[in-house]
């Protein structure tokens, strides 16, 4: 299983966790909610926990708990400017259908 990071969201990833000043990498998770059922939740990772699973790369370390890892395993992040926004975005291939706005998934 794995969870890959582009180069791209390495360095937002870095810069986000230098402007705050702690945290060892980004934390990946997922809620129930939206009009599909899942959305993505990104956070900053403190510490490790024992139901946790590492995965590093550029050097930024991605925290994701391991009963969600089998929806998020072969997921790539990214992070692109669109316009005037810039996001994280996630491709994943396990998604079998998103909802119109974008804001959630089924898996």
């Amino acid at each position: 299983m794995a969870i890959e990071l582009t180069e791209a969201a390495a360095t937002q990833a870095r810069q986000q966790l230098q402007r705050r000043g702690s945290g060892i990498g980004l934390r990946l998770g997922l809620k129930r909610t939206g009009c599909s059922g899942w959305s993505y939740v990104v956070d900053y990772a403190d510490r490790i926990d024992s139901d946790d699973a590492v995965f590093e790369q550029f050097g930024v370390q991605v925290v994701v708990k391991r009963d969600v890892l089998p929806m998020l395993d072969g997921l790539s992040l990214d992070y692109a400017r669109e316009g005037l926004g810039a996001a994280f975005r996630f491709h994943n291939p396990n998604v079998k259908e998103s909802c119109g706005c974008g804001e959630s998934v089924t898996f």
